[in-house]
């Protein structure tokens, strides 16, 4: 059974960092895409970053240059670090795991598992 358990959200100010982590067990994909995606309330959830087997990245353009994904594939471990921290930065974000066909879309539906979340407040 697959499990992903978030941690390392928090509040904030402006400018401000923070390192989301994701421990992820019993995924068994040789091939797959690992992403963060985020929702705001009343607001649809939005892929942010991902991730490949191949350690391929992607990025939506509201991040790029401030987030940066990575993974520890001996810890099982999938991070996000957030820099330069905005207010619309303020979030539930969820770590997600699929399997990969051809590249990693920042789109919900190709992710088969979801942790339960994390929140992000950044204030202003």
């Amino acid at each position: 059974q697959v499990q992903l358990q978030e941690s390392g959200g928090g509040s904030v100010q402006a400018g401000g960092s923070l390192r989301l982590s994701c421990a992820a067990s019993g995924y068994t994909y040789s091939s797959y895409c690992m992403g963060w995606f985020r929702q705001a309330p009343g607001k649809e959830r939005e892929g942010v970053a991902a991730i490949d087997s191949d350690g391929g990245t992607s990025y939506a353009d509201s991040v790029k240059g401030r987030f940066t994904i990575s993974q520890d594939n001996a810890k099982n471990t999938l991070y996000l670090q957030m820099n330069s921290l905005k207010p619309e930065d303020t979030a539930m974000y969820y770590c997600a795991a699929g399997p990969r066909f051809t590249q990693c879309l920042l789109t919900p539906g190709r992710f088969d598992y979801w942790g339960r979340g994390t929140q992000v407040t950044v204030s202003s």
